[in-house]
């Protein structure tokens, strides 16, 4: 992994914008350059690599390399290269920011692949749009980000395709009524909305929303006011890892027993956090775009490579899949452009791209820059002390409905 190098405190906005000239310029002679000596492209990637969410960036960067281990670190003839900063998770917009311009000025960097959180992306997108580099979010989800640049597409997911998808499954499969429960930051204003759009479009009723901090561990008032409001379900939206455990551990105890269904987004249940859930996860329902039991031919590859490196019952995160898609989105358009990087031509590459993914087919709308893919509606069950989310019905080429 690469060594964390902060930029120089010195460099600020007027800096960047007296430089981007430069680098703008290049966009039409320098890379023609580097593609005639063989100069190396370069991926600056931005992760969580430190803090309570650096178990998040390891699995993306796990999966990019694991995608270069089996494809080579060569596309269209120039070798791929990864350069890697640390953002230190969400809250840090401005150093983001930093990294972001240090990567496109200092490394020079061709494209830059990360963001794990929506602030963090949020900061960058003027950068980007300024020096004409193409950016792919590899996970943060809320949907207006791809329209705050247009140097910016997604290879992960929208909240508003997952939530909108499981809100309107529920109300096709007899849930009449249902008490919300999110964390309060954008994509969880975002899982409430669109959840609910989804729900009380197709005739369901919503008896109240709660909305949760951030990052809290205490969820028994929360789970108790939505028991005595007596709903079909409860829908809930939490930010994954520690936070959701607690979550998940809380709500299987309190809910055991009402009758009251557990509905949340997948991120929540992802298959990499059942062991610490326990049997808490029984008969939990949820809605994602990727899980183990995705049967195809580039799951099977994906997960024979992972499991090869990382141990016959590793299971890998969507964090993984998402870095691993990420880089094979960016060979897949080098190969297109002929090694090209500069911005209008590999962004002009990229729309319409088709990925044969190991969650399934995967489209770049090309007139959005988003992602269209397979929402898959998951049951988890615990048994023999091994818990897993078993796939029960698919949503083909969900598009993000924000859009």
């Amino acid at each position: 992994m690469a060594r964390l190098t902060m930029p120089p405190a010195a460099i600020r906005r007027r800096t960047f914008l007296s430089l981007a000239p430069a680098v703008a310029a290049g966009a039409a002679g320098f890379p023609r350059a580097l593609f005639a000596s063989g100069a190396p492209v370069t991926v600056g990637v931005i992760l969580p690599l430190s803090g309570a969410f650096a178990d998040q960036g390891s699995h993306y960067e796990v999966g990019m390399r694991l995608f270069q281990e089996m494809n080579g670190t060569r596309a269209a003839g120039r070798e791929v290269r990864l350069v890697i900063r640390d953002d230190q998770g969400p809250g840090s917009g401005d150093l983001a920011r930093r990294l972001t311009q240090e990567l496109i000025l200092r490394e020079r960097a061709n494209i830059i692949l990360g963001y794990s959180f929506t602030p963090n992306a949020m900061s960058a997108a003027g950068l980007l749009t300024e020096a004409k580099v193409p950016g792919i979010i590899v996970n943060a989800a809320t949907s207006v980000l791809t329209q705050r640049s247009d140097y910016f597409t997604r290879i992960s997911v929208t909240m508003s395709q997952v939530a909108h998808s499981l809100g309107t499954w529920a109300a096709g499969n007899g849930i009449k009524t249902v008490y919300t429960i999110v964390s309060d930051y954008a994509p969880g204003l975002d899982a409430e909305k669109w959840f609910v759009k989804g729900f009380t479009d197709g005739g369901g009723t919503i008896l109240r929303s709660d909305r949760t901090p951030l990052a809290a561990m205490e969820y028994v008032p929360f789970l108790q006011r939505a028991i005595e409001a007596k709903p079909d379900a409860v829908f809930a939206f939490n930010p994954g890892g520690d936070v959701s455990i607690a979550f998940i551990k809380q709500a299987g105890e309190r809910l055991k027993g009402t009758g009251i269904k557990l509905l949340v987004t997948g991120d929540v249940v992802d298959d990499n956090l059942l062991p610490a859930m326990g049997d808490a996860i029984q008969d939990v329902i949820s809605a994602w775009h990727y899980q183990i039991d995705v049967d195809n031919a580039a799951n099977r590859r994906f997960l024979a490579a992972f499991r090869a490196k990382f141990g016959a019952n590793a299971v890998p995160s969507y964090r993984v899949v998402q870095g691993y898609d990420g880089m094979a989105l960016i060979y897949q358009t080098l190969d297109k452009t002929g090694g090209r990087t500069e911005g209008d031509v590999f962004m002009a590459a990229l729309k319409g791209a088709r990925l044969d993914s190991p969650r399934g087919p995967v489209l770049i709308d090309p007139a959005t820059r988003e992602i269209v893919e397979n929402i898959y509606i998951r049951r988890s069950a615990f048994a023999n002390g091994v818990g897993v989310n078993t796939t029960f019905a698919t949503i083909e080429a969900v598009r993000d409905p924000a859009k």
